[in-house]
């Protein structure tokens, strides 16, 4: 037996192929879609290995670029490289259902590694490498980590690591550690021991702990794989494209863009390496190197319309983000430059994509789109569990989706308490409108009631950054002797802006013309936003910045509306 499923490799392509061919008709998909569910199935072996042995074998399957660097790999290259990656590391002693830390920026070793484990049958633990001392003991220890695979520039991080640890790095070799590159010594072809069983733990996703100690998301051969056609879909990708995603190792927003998504579609991933700063970097290569889609997080959107961005790259097609909810002013101002619509989508690390705008739908101002083939989304009232217009984002599990998690790890509370009722709770609050498309409001720990009016962290945002002046902006409660909490704006200005008081003054002004009376701000400080590795907002810091008493002197860099306003405040606020 070879370990191969030639059922499973086919009932994937039908699912796959569906998808492509009505990749313009939403409705069409959501009502036809239905998830593959082999019992057998390795991703790898079942349908990478059968692409590469296909008409695509020569094409490029992944494309590293950067200023003085450019590496590629065809899909025959890369299937012959993991194999001889799964062979050695299987004559290292790693074993199915060992759990593997891949700590690694891009660089082709992620896709050969990544591809070998699946192949392997290993536990791969995903790792950014800019992750905290604590949080990397955290993950050895909780996550029963038995390998590590790193770069040479790193293995100083691993000095206080359990002794029984297997040490890999890539890179020069590094005394007590084993060389990645022996592994090209490797006979080229790779037999398994045993099929694939398609509920077998695949990856241990660490959540951001802000509050307590990370989650750990556990995925299978057959959620993460599989679970990913519905990222393919929302992308818009086709056999051959060329596909950049802005996006590093060791978040799940890789797997979805840099792995799955673009080996679903056949098309080729484009990684590309731009110096810190440097947005102008990025577009020279998209457009150098013909990417025709374009995925990145809101904050590299938001960073690149701070800068020039020239004429549309000749054979961009397709522009995607997806982490937080992009702001539509930075939406229209691509659509001006670009005549191309950036489309949102939505999904978390315990999910693959759930909710998007997709090819030839109608992309409404401020909407993530409707849910995608595959997941049945309601939106319900946290309190009674009721469908509401507005309330907790939830997912249907009627016909659970494959692309769910199986749950956290060694957590029973916590997986019972997100899976509740017949529903996978989100713990974000939307809207749902009468056709379905569904707009982001916030976490449930975000939206705050203001005078009893319920106010949306995201909404109030999105107008602060229509000010030419706003580059970043995040809006948390602070607490109010009368309303209970008022909002406050943290901001942060674009190249060239003074933080002083007619700034302030400016953009409060700009942000109450715009907003309604119980949205108006109470308060902006001028400040640098915190954020993730991932680039998302810690908002959770702000909030504790700003719990002062809100009766006492302003913090030095604070304006407050009532101070610089003055009659205007009352008029927009009364009671405030």
């Amino acid at each position: 037996m070879n370990g191969r499923n030639p059922a499973a490799t086919e009932e994937f392509r039908a699912a796959r192929d569906l998808l492509l061919d009505l990749r313009e008709d939403h409705a069409a998909a959501v009502d036809r879609f239905r998830w593959p569910r082999p019992e057998r199935f390795n991703w790898a072996l079942d349908w990478f290995d059968a692409v590469a042995a296909g008409p695509r074998a020569g094409q490029t399957a992944v494309r590293l670029v950067g200023p003085d660097r450019a590496e590629a790999l065809s899909y025959a290259e890369l299937a012959r490289r993991s194999d001889q990656v799964a062979n050695w590391l299987r004559r290292k002693g790693v074993r199915r259902g060992d759990r593997l830390l891949l700590m690694l920026d891009n660089e082709l070793a992620v896709w050969e590694a990544l591809l070998a484990s699946i192949k392997l049958g290993v536990v791969v633990v995903p790792t950014y490498t800019s992750v905290s001392g604590r949080d990397l003991a955290d993950r050895l220890e909780r996550g029963r980590v038995a390998h590590v695979l790193t770069s040479h520039r790193l293995t100083g991080r691993f000095a206080d690591a359990p002794a029984g640890l297997t040490r890999i790095c890539t890179g020069p070799p590094v005394p007590g550690w084993l060389s990645y590159a022996e592994s090209h010594d490797e006979p080229d072809a790779f037999t398994p021991d045993r099929e694939t069983g398609a509920d077998e733990p695949l990856f241990v996703y660490f959540t951001s702990g802000t509050t307590s100690a990370p989650k750990m998301v556990e995925h299978t051969h057959l959620s993460y794989p599989v679970g990913h056609l519905s990222g393919m879909y929302w992308n818009g990708l086709r056999p051959g494209d060329v596909h950049a995603n802005v996006s590093a190792p060791g978040w799940a927003k890789h797997a979805w863009s840099s792995f799955f998504g673009p080996f679903h579609a056949e098309a080729t991933v484009l990684s590309l390496e731009v110096e810190p700063g440097r947005p102008e970097q990025l577009l020279a290569l998209v457009r150098a190197e013909g990417a025709t889609s374009l995925c990145a997080p809101p904050t590299a959107w938001r960073t690149l319309v701070q800068h020039p961005l020239g004429p549309r790259p000749p054979r961009l097609r397709e522009l995607t983000s997806v982490g937080e909810p992009l702001n539509p002013e930075v939406i229209e101002q691509v659509r001006r430059a670009w005549g191309l619509t950036i489309r949102d989508g939505y999904g978390q690390t315990e999910a693959t994509a759930m909710v998007g705008n997709t090819v030839g739908s109608e992309v409404r101002p401020g909407s993530m789109g409707r849910p995608l083939p595959g997941y049945r989304m309601v939106v319900v009232d946290p309190r009674t569990g009721r469908p509401a217009t507005e309330g907790e984002l939830c997912v249907d599990l009627t016909d659970r989706p494959v692309g769910l998690m199986t749950g956290y790890l060694n957590d029973p509370e916590k997986t019972a308490a997100v899976f509740s009722g017949g529903l996978y709770r989100t713990g974000d609050i939307a809207r749902i409108d009468a056709d379905g498309y569904l707009t982001y409001v916030g976490r449930r720990d975000d939206v705050f009631k203001c005078f009893d009016h319920r106010i949306s962290p995201f909404e109030l945002e999105s107008v602060l950054l229509q000010h030419p002046q706003v580059a970043e902006a995040a809006v948390v409660p602070v607490p109010h002797p009368v309303g209970m909490f008022v909002p406050k704006a943290y901001v942060a200005l674009a190249a060239g802006g003074t933080p002083d008081r007619d700034t302030a003054r400016s953009v409060l002004e700009f942000a109450a013309a715009r907003l309604a009376p119980h949205q108006r701000i109470a308060a902006l400080e001028f400040a640098e936003l915190p954020k993730t590795t991932s680039g998302k907002i810690r908002r959770a810091e702000l909030r504790a910045n700003g719990a002062a008493d809100p009766a006492g002197p302003a913090p030095a860099a604070e304006w407050r509306t009532e101070d610089l306003l003055g009659a205007l405040a009352a008029q927009s606020a009364p009671g405030l």
